[in-house]
């Protein structure tokens, strides 16, 4: 794809959720989306693509913009512990390998997947989703 057609692309992406196109915003969108192909990102490794890309963006506007394309339902937030957050471009419910060794966030097929016996959640509650990772680690040879 060109530049100009990752930027359009990124650009309608924006619109699909009614988000305004800002220009940290469509450059952010571009790096995602603009390719049309899936990504799963941190804060920081995104913005370290916005740096090579020449992209002027902060590490908080970053931050502030995957927090706005979560809210708009744009991305999906994946912890994979504490305070380490992925956030994937694929938000059709679907499973994820987390590779220890290389802190990795990638997709697992969900073909074979089954979830069964959920705990009754508390009065007044609802289950809003049930998140799957996997964490992997190479073995020891």
């Amino acid at each position: 794809m060109t530049d100009m057609q990752t930027i359009e692309h990124g650009t309608e992406w924006l619109a699909s959720a009614g988000l305004r196109p800002t220009r940290q915003r469509v450059a952010l969108a571009a790096i995602l989306v603009g390719d049309g192909r899936h990504r799963h990102v941190t804060a920081e490794s995104l913005f370290a693509a916005a740096q090579r890309a020449g992209e002027p963006v902060s590490l908080a506007t970053v931050y502030n913009t995957l927090k706005a394309f979560s809210e708009a339902g744009l991305v999906q937030e994946v912890t994979v512990h504490g305070s380490k957050s992925y956030f994937d471009t694929n938000t059709h419910d679907h499973p994820h390998f987390y590779w220890e060794d290389e802190e990795r966030l990638m997709d697992a097929p969900g073909d074979h997947l089954q979830i069964t016996g959920l705990p009754r959640p508390p009065e007044g509650a609802e289950v809003a989703s049930v998140d799957v990772v996997i964490r992997l680690r190479r073995k020891a040879s």
